[in-house]
């Protein structure tokens, strides 16, 4: 069966590995996606000449969230069921915010539900002005799966974080700023470099190294 979406990951003369999410049009991560995201990690975490990590979405959005036909893939077996907490404890937990060189989400255009949760997962966050952040999972009737119901009240408070997740309610990249949901804004055009420069501080301690569960 073909791959339902990829990642891509180039590695910068800077050190930077940067990762694109790649499913076309809004980038949903399908279970493919997540095994690739896993992999181009654990390749930038053994590669010597990669210092840190941006992860980033193609075509002018970072993630529209879970692909939700995985759950019919899932429940007809023609995609094996991972084991429980496989996504939000192995690969975002234990891998990204557990790595050994800090990551930087640089976010535009859609950052819903699962793509939310990977860039908490990340150690920083730069978004464009416009971008949407929100766990909207409740419109189909599930909670957030992959540890944004913990990690999204630790960087915006506990009201704020039910708000967006009880009432399904997005927030643009200016509010997710003022909340400390993402820690800068740029214009599209500068994003990647900008999440690079971030990175690479982060990595030489001119920044903090934030994770966000703890």
């Amino acid at each position: 069966m073909a791959a339902k979406g990829t990642t891509e990951m180039e590695v910068g003369g800077d050190g930077v590995a940067v990762i694109t999410i790649c499913n076309p049009p809004v980038n949903s991560l399908s279970i493919d996606v997540l095994l690739s995201l896993k992999q181009s990690y654990e390749e930038a975490l053994q590669r010597k000449d990669v210092k840190a990590i941006v992860v980033t979405g193609k075509g002018g959005k970072f993630s529209g969230g879970f692909d939700i036909s995985s759950f019919g893939d899932l429940h007809s077996g023609k995609i094996e069921q991972p084991k429980v907490g496989y996504v939000s404890i192995d690969i975002l937990t234990e891998l990204l915010e557990g790595a050994t060189k800090p990551s930087v989400a640089a976010i535009d255009g859609l950052c819903l539900g699962g793509g939310l949760e990977v860039s908490m997962a990340c150690h920083a966050r730069i978004s464009t002005p416009t971008t949407q952040l929100g766990l909207a999972e409740l419109q189909l009737g599930i909670i957030p799966g992959f540890g944004g119901t913990q990690r999204l009240p630790r960087l915006v408070g506990l009201a704020k974080s039910l708000e967006m997740m009880l009432l399904s309610k997005p927030i643009k990249g200016e509010e997710a700023h003022q909340l400390g949901l993402v820690d800068a804004l740029v214009s599209p055009n500068y994003l990647v470099n900008s999440a690079r420069r971030l990175a690479l501080d982060i990595c030489e301690l001119r920044k903090p190294w934030i994770k966000s569960l703890y």
